[in-house]
Parts: C-alpha cells; sequence; structure tokens
C-alpha cells in the first residue's frame, strides 16, 4: 500500500524481541505500521517465531554474532542487512545493543531508511572503568564505532539521563539528536500487585545474569553477614552462567550451594512466581540500562535495594519504596537488608510505594507511546 509505514526492529539475541520488545511490537503494529523484525538464528527459535507472528510482525534471520569483533564476520554482518533491508524498504528502522546499533544503524543509512531510532539500553565493557593495555585499545575503537553509527542515527534513545550525560560528554552523539524514556517499561497486568507471603522468614531475591557486574559476589557476601546476625534470613537467586568474561566462577556458585548460603533455582522463563514468593528484592548492579527486574518486582508490590548507580538510581526513592547503597560496598548492603529484618512493617509500605511508582512512571503503555513518537511513527 503506497505510504504505509514499514519498520524494521533489528535485536542481537532473539528472545528479547518477544520478552522485552513485544509490548512496543504490539503497539506498532496496533499504529498501523507494517513491523519486520530480526534476529540472529529467529527462524529456528520456534516459539519467539510464534509470539512475533501473533504480535503481527514478519520474522527475517541476521547472521550477527552477540559478542567478539572479527572484521570478517561483521563485514558480512552489514553486507547481509543492506541487502535484507533493501528487499524489506522499510520507512523505519530500529535497533538495540551494540552489535545492531553499530551495524543496523549504519546499514539503513547505506539503504536510505528515512528515520533511524537507535535505543540505548545500558553500557557494556566499551564503557567501563579506565582499562589497560588491550582492553583499551578495544574500548576507544568501541567508543568510535558507536560515534561513528550515532551519526548516521535520526533519533538516539536513552533509558537514564546518566547514560545520556556520558553520551554527550564523550563526544558519541549530538544533543539535539537524544531523548530519554523510563526504561522499556513493564506491562502493570502481567505483573500485577500481589499479597506478600508470610514475614515468619523474610525471603530475599535477586535475578541476574550471573556476572560479577551484576553484585553478586556483594549479594553472596552480604548474605552470610546478615545471616550471621538473623539466622532466620533467607537467600534466593535466579539466574545462569554464560559465556561473558565477567562471569562468576561455577565453582562458587556451587559452594554457595553447598554451604546453603543461597536457594539457587536456575533461569526461569517467568519469575512472577518466585517474586510472589519473595519480600524484597535485591539488585546490587554496577550499572544498568534501566533494570527490567527491578521494574517487574516494584510491579508485584516488593520493595527494592539496589545501587546507587546510573539506571538504578532512578527505580528507587532512598527510604521512600527501598534503599539505594554505594556500588560494591557489602557492608551497606547488608545494612540495608537488615532494616526489613528489624522493622518488618517497611516490607509492605515500601513495597506498596513500589507499585505506585511503576503505576506513575513505568507503565509499559506510557514508554511505548513515548516511544512511537520519538521514532517518528507517529506525531
Amino acid at each position: 500500500m503506497a505510504g504505509m509505514k514499514k519498520i524494521f526492529v533489528l535485536a542481537s539475541f532473539a528472545e528479547s524481541l518477544s520478552n522485552f520488545r513485544g509490548k512496543l511490537l504490539a503497539a506498532l503494529a496496533e499504529a498501523g505500521v507494517e513491523v519486520h523484525a530480526a534476529a540472529p538464528d529467529l527462524s529456528v527459535d520456534a516459539t519467539t517465531t510464534r509470539a512475533l507472528t501473533r504480535l503481527g510482525s514478519r520474522c527475517h534471520d541476521v547472521p550477527l554474532t552477540r559478542t567478539g569483533l572479527s572484521p570478517l564476520q561483521d563485514s558480512g554482518t552489514l553486507f547481509a542487512l543492506v541487502r535484507l533491508l533493501r528487499q524489506v524498504r522499510p520507512t523505519h528502522f530500529f535497533c538495540y545493543t551494540i552489535k545492531p546499533l553499530i551495524y543496523g544503524t549504519l546499514a539503513a543509512w547505506l539503504v536510505g531508511v528515512p528515520q533511524r531510532t537507535a535505543l540505548i539500553t545500558g553500557l557494556g565493557y566499551a564503557f567501563n572503568a579506565e582499562a589497560k593495555g588491550l582492553h583499551s585499545v578495544l574500548q576507544r575503537l568501541l567508543r568510535l564505532m558507536y560515534k561513528v553509527a550515532l551519526s548516521r542515527a535520526t533519533r538516539v534513545v536513552f533509558q537514564n539521563p546518566d547514560d545520556l550525560a556520558l553520551f554527550i560528554q564523550l563526544g558519541l552523539v549530538e544533543q539535539d539528536k537524544t531523548a530519554l524514556v523510563s526504561g522499556s517499561g513493564i506491562s502493570l497486568d502481567e505483573f500485577c500487585q500481589q499479597p506478600l507471603p508470610s514475614v515468619v522468614q523474610c525471603h530475599f531475591l535477586l535475578i541476574a545474569r550471573l556476572l560479577r557486574d551484576k553484585g553478586i559476589y556483594e549479594y553472596i557476601e552480604a548474605a552470610r553477614l546478615v545471616k550471621a546476625r538473623y539466622p532466620h534470613a533467607v537467600f534466593h537467586m535466579v539466574g545462569w552462567i554464560d559465556s561473558n568474561p565477567s562471569a562468576i566462577r561455577e565453582n562458587d556458585l556451587k559452594s554457595w550451594i553447598a554451604e546453603g548460603l543461597i536457594h539457587f533455582h536456575g533461569r526461569l522463563d517467568d519469575v512472577r512466581e518466585r517474586l510472589s514468593a519473595s519480600h524484597v528484592y535485591v539488585l546490587p548492579s554496577y550499572r544498568e540500562g534501566t533494570p527490567r527486574t527491578v521494574l517487574e518486582a516494584m510491579a508485584t508490590g516488593r520493595a527494592v535495594v539496589t545501587t546507587d548507580a546510573p539506571g538504578c538510581r532512578e527505580t528507587v526513592i532512598n527510604g521512600d519504596n527501598g534503599f539505594l547503597v554505594p556500588v560494591a560496598d557489602v557492608e551497606a548492603l547488608a545494612t540495608a537488608m537488615a532494616h526489613f529484618l528489624d522493622d518488618p512493617k517497611l516490607i509492605a509500605r515500601m513495597g506498596q510505594r513500589g507499585r505506585e511508582i511503576a503505576e506513575e512512571k513505568y507503565d509499559v503503555n506510557k514508554v511505548n507511546a513515548q516511544m512511537l513518537k520519538y521514532m517518528g511513527v507517529v506525531a
């Protein structure tokens, strides 16, 4: 149909399209936009393909590796994206995470897609503390690639003000093309407020990929301190070890389980039951875009302990819906968790405030309405 809007959405991980962007894809389809979703090996992920098809999206495979820098492979990714975009001929392009952002935005610019939107969902190793040696060379290269790609974007959307300020400070993006949203939002219908379990024992929960910079080791050491004073405190962990260079050691995980420090639940496709069984959610991360698990916990009506770090600090008003602690401060983390054991009334009061803040600020429908404007899909 002449004049019909058509968007091409590029991800580095197929599941993320339905799990993290499903509501956005649905909103695009409801706005009358023809949606094309692409990711590596999407066609072999039958569950995700079915979910995307139900949302009204057309699915495409792209040859893209999530990690590593191989000039040959990455050149192949760029050329494959150019070919695919020429076939689809979208009017709008949208991407998130580092490789889709770099190669996707360049491909969309080369093909002449009019509206090219990049979403910064968090900062990886390209923005860690000052690196040395080979890591420093790689860091400078990645930042240069970001700068080149973002100069070809028509809009760059950030999920927290710290990341936005850093990109401007480093000269990676022009301020006049930036925008800010409250994370990816959360579905308040899917994550309903749940009654709290009995407070005979206080159950703390962490959900994350098991990486050092998610604060896993701090969580464990703080749990050890808390359990020494409050033996009835219970600590749960949901997650998995992947190939990331900062992944924790599997032997450490096994020793924590054997020691009885944590109840480990592995990787869960649906975390709602585990959230419902908890009293307090804990995420001692070093940096986030906006942590989805914190939003899920808040929507469920759970108090939150997280760090005074970019992305995390926006979700918690200290002393209102939870507590903020300094990054990598085990003592402060243990003290924050102990507040709920000393005064169990905080659990319900702060959990209720978390739900209210989720409704006010993080409703996925409100966030997506902003996203559609920033993407140039609606006026």
